[in-house]
């Protein structure tokens, strides 16, 4: 990939497109380009922020925004995402992804082609979504994952939500592939979760990659060490 930064705008403020590795947090990538930063200007502090949680499962983009850039990060949040990933069908879990294990299981042999169908309309548009338990939503000042750790269940108001588009890819029961466009605070763990639950079964978000920000593309994104690599070769006397 061709340099996107000319040196030392990445102290000054700049945008980053980075691939979230999977089982890393977004403040994880955060951390790793901001220590990166420190040691390659000498800074002893800097900005580095981005712009929308990924969770640990998922991979895909994330906007990370450094220095006088980090002002944009709200305007980055409110934009529109993409995302492509795996549905499986026949169970659910707490967390409603395949970060904790089922605790319960349904059929799925009477699901046919046109029930699938029906649900996936049913999905578009404006809806009110209910978040996870497992979410970082705070209540009474805590996190909601918090909580739901501890066996505390807590009665959460619904989201206004929008899906602009939803379609699957592949369906290959249990599993079925999809991409999704939809709103700022959309949870595909609840999508996978509600679709399951639409069908007369179960369903929990097994796979999710981020393709798209607004107009901003996975394709244009760095692989995470790779870009700490380019930070590295930075590190010049000067910047000591």
């Amino acid at each position: 990939m061709e340099d996107p930064f000319p040196g030392r705008s990445l102290v000054d403020g700049t945008c980053l497109l980075v691939d979230k590795p999977q089982s890393w947090t977004s403040f994880d990538v955060v951390n790793k380009i901001r220590i990166g930063l420190k040691h390659s200007f000498g800074l002893k502090n800097i900005k580095v922020g981005h712009a929308g949680t990924l969770d640990p499962m998922a991979t895909g983009l994330l906007i990370i925004c450094t220095g006088k850039s980090t002002k944009k990060l709200g305007d980055y949040q409110g934009l529109p995402k993409e995302y492509t990933g795996t549905i499986t069908l026949g169970a659910t879990t707490p967390s409603y992804d395949a970060e904790s294990e089922p605790d319960a299981h349904y059929p799925t042999d009477h699901i046919t082609p046109e029930m699938l169908e029906t649900a996936r309309q049913t999905f578009m548009g404006d809806l009110e979504q209910l978040p996870p338990m497992f979410s970082a939503i705070k209540v009474d000042g805590q996190p909601l994952y918090k909580k739901a750790r501890q066996g505390i269940m807590v009665e959460v108001a619904p989201r206004p939500v929008t899906i602009y588009e939803f379609e699957f890819t592949r369906v290959e029961l249990p599993e079925i592939n999809f991409r999704v466009r939809c709103s700022k605070g959309t949870y595909i763990r609840s999508l996978a979760y509600d679709l399951g639950k639409a069908l007369n079964s179960g369903g929990y978000l097994s796979a999710l990659r981020r393709t798209k920000v607004g107009n901003f593309d996975i394709e244009k994104a760095w692989d995470l060490e790779a870009l700490i690599d380019k930070i590295a070769e930075l590190r010049t006397p000067q910047n000591i």
